[in-house]
Protein backbone atom coordinates (compact mmCIF):
# COMPACT_ATOMS: atom_id res chain seq x y z
CA UNK A 1 0.00 0.00 0.00
CA UNK A 2 1.77 3.55 -1.16
CA UNK A 3 1.20 6.33 1.41
CA UNK A 4 -0.99 9.34 0.95
CA UNK A 5 0.80 12.30 -0.04
CA UNK A 6 -0.67 16.13 0.17
CA UNK A 7 -0.92 18.07 -2.54
CA UNK A 8 -2.27 21.28 -4.03
CA UNK A 9 -5.42 20.48 -6.37
CA UNK A 10 -5.12 21.80 -9.23
CA UNK A 11 -9.17 21.26 -10.51
CA UNK A 12 -10.68 22.36 -7.19
CA UNK A 13 -8.74 25.55 -6.43
CA UNK A 14 -9.97 29.27 -5.67
CA UNK A 15 -6.47 30.39 -4.98
CA UNK A 16 -3.48 28.10 -4.74
CA UNK A 17 -5.32 24.66 -4.72
CA UNK A 18 -4.45 24.17 -1.02
CA UNK A 19 -7.86 24.29 0.46
CA UNK A 20 -9.20 21.66 -2.26
CA UNK A 21 -5.64 19.53 -1.91
CA UNK A 22 -6.32 18.91 2.04
CA UNK A 23 -10.26 18.25 1.26
CA UNK A 24 -8.82 15.42 -1.35
CA UNK A 25 -6.18 14.14 1.37
CA UNK A 26 -8.94 13.89 4.21
CA UNK A 27 -11.86 12.76 1.63
CA UNK A 28 -13.83 16.12 3.22
CA UNK A 29 -15.71 18.37 1.14
CA UNK A 30 -12.66 21.44 0.46
CA UNK A 31 -15.70 23.79 1.25
CA UNK A 32 -16.05 22.92 4.76
CA UNK A 33 -12.13 23.40 5.07
CA UNK A 34 -12.44 26.59 3.14
CA UNK A 35 -15.06 27.40 6.20
CA UNK A 36 -12.78 26.26 9.05
CA UNK A 37 -10.04 28.89 6.96
CA UNK A 38 -12.22 31.91 7.44
CA UNK A 39 -12.90 31.01 10.81
CA UNK A 40 -8.99 30.42 11.83
CA UNK A 41 -8.88 33.84 9.52
CA UNK A 42 -10.52 35.89 11.89
CA UNK A 43 -7.77 35.12 14.79
CA UNK A 44 -4.64 35.69 12.13
CA UNK A 45 -3.64 32.00 12.21
CA UNK A 46 -5.28 31.22 9.72
CA UNK A 47 -4.24 33.43 7.42
CA UNK A 48 -0.76 32.78 7.76
CA UNK A 49 -1.26 28.88 7.75
CA UNK A 50 -2.68 29.84 4.43
CA UNK A 51 0.41 31.16 3.25
CA UNK A 52 2.84 28.87 4.60
CA UNK A 53 1.21 25.68 3.50
CA UNK A 54 0.70 27.21 -0.43
CA UNK A 55 4.25 28.10 -0.47
CA UNK A 56 5.41 24.32 1.65
CA UNK A 57 2.76 22.25 -0.19
CA UNK A 58 3.90 20.37 -3.65
CA UNK A 59 1.79 21.04 -6.88
CA UNK A 60 0.52 17.47 -8.12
Amino acid sequence: MEPRRLYKSRTNRVLFGVCGGIGEYFNVDPTIIRLLLVLLGCTGTGILAYIIAAIIVPEQ
